[in-house]
């Protein structure tokens, strides 16, 4: 299998190449009845978007969606919903230099071992141009999850490099500033700190949290089908993630017993260092996944390399890059986040019709 659905019972499907002529995706499994348009999965993808400021690439690519099935007069019909998004930005050429070297830290070398033939414009495949898609399909499923079920998610980047942005989160602050920074009173030194970077040429890591309210409990499927067993899995796909994090995650490693575990009471749970997550199954408390970012692979600055030969070579990457991914990476976790509480509602749904707090709602 060449892995490149996603869910179980609400799958998608991403294809296409970060210069090739269109990228798009297939969605299954969409209950029918839902309203949706391309004018509210763009205005989604807008939010992902390069070019939005100077602190990101400037490749601008218009991401006008077309449906081109499973929707008809508005309304998902249950049927396969397909959607496609032309490239009109692409710039080939910048990659020209590099069409016989391997760029340290990218997908590559790897890609050239697997296939023996790559797609070197722009890492093809391994782009996150292939995220446009992800957060289109998960327009789709958040929009679901909120109308039948009131669960909301939303995302914001916690920490750039060495500044913490998460001490004070004012969640209306997050879409009122390009790095989705939940304290206003940072952005200013986000902004300095970017631009002394963009000017030296070297890229940084970040890190992105994201919390979905009202998960009923019950959602998860253990022993191998646990919820942040594929919440995991689900943000380690994006493009740069190195590390996942659930509720406390790696703090959990200096806490007590005493301090970690969640109390209980007859008004509800004292803390929420699981993540609302324990055993595999939501508890019905916010779950919160943090995921950590590496710094951009391609860069102006010249580093070793080898060639398809295996000889050594000087590699210096042209073209349209983010300094930090993470920037533009809300959006995507996000949207990774809807797709797998939707497939687990549904999976759910399926093996426990009636039991707990996950109806069936008529839209």
């Amino acid at each position: 299998m060449s892995h490149n659905r996603f869910g179980k019972l609400f799958t998608v499907t991403t294809w296409g190449e970060s210069h090739g002529p269109a990228i798009g995706c297939v969605i299954d499994g969409c209950p029918p009845g839902l309203a949706i348009d391309a004018a509210e999965i763009g205005q989604a993808l807008r939010r992902r978007a390069t070019g939005r400021s100077r602190h990101t690439s400037q490749r601008r690519e218009k991401d006008e969606v077309q449906i081109l099935s499973g929707v008809f007069e508005g309304k998902t019909t249950g049927t396969p919903i397909s959607l496609l998004i032309e490239n009109t930005d692409t710039r080939p050429r910048d990659y020209e230099a590099i069409k016989r070297t391997f760029r340290p830290g990218h997908a590559d070398y790897t890609y050239h071992q697997k296939y023996g033939h790559r797609d070197y414009r722009g890492g093809g495949r391994s782009s996150a141009r292939e995220t446009t898609m992800r957060v289109a399909a998960g327009v789709i499923a958040a929009k679901y999850l909120e109308q039948q079920h009131g669960i909301t998610i939303q995302g914001y980047l916690a920490q750039l490099g060495p500044i913490r942005t998460d001490k004070r989160i004012d969640w209306d602050a997050i879409d009122q500033n390009v790095f989705f920074c939940p304290d206003p009173d940072k952005v200013p030194e986000l902004e300095d700190y970017m631009d002394a970077l963009r000017k030296s040429g070297d890229s940084v890591g970040a890190r992105i949290t994201v919390v979905a309210r009202q998960v009923p409990a019950g959602l998860g499927e253990p022993v191998y089908g646990k919820l942040d067993t594929d919440l995991a899995a689900a943000m380690m796909s994006i493009n740069a993630v190195k590390g996942v994090e659930i509720g406390a995650g790696f703090a959990a490693v200096e806490q007590k017993g005493t301090e970690h575990r969640d109390e209980m009471t007859p008004d509800g749970f004292v803390g929420n260092h699981a993540g609302g997550i324990l055993g595999g199954i939501s508890s019905g408390q916010e779950v919160v996944v943090s995921m950590a970012f590496k710094p951009t692979s391609s860069l102006r600055l010249p580093a070793r390399g080898i060639d398809l030969d295996g000889q050594p070579v000087s590699v210096v990457t042209k073209g349209r890059h983010d300094p930090c991914v993470g920037i533009r990476a809300t959006p995507i976790a996000e949207a990774m986040m809807a797709l797998v509480l939707l497939d687990h509602l549904l999976r759910h749904r399926a093996q426990n019709l009636g039991v707990g707090d996950v109806e069936p709602k008529i839209i």
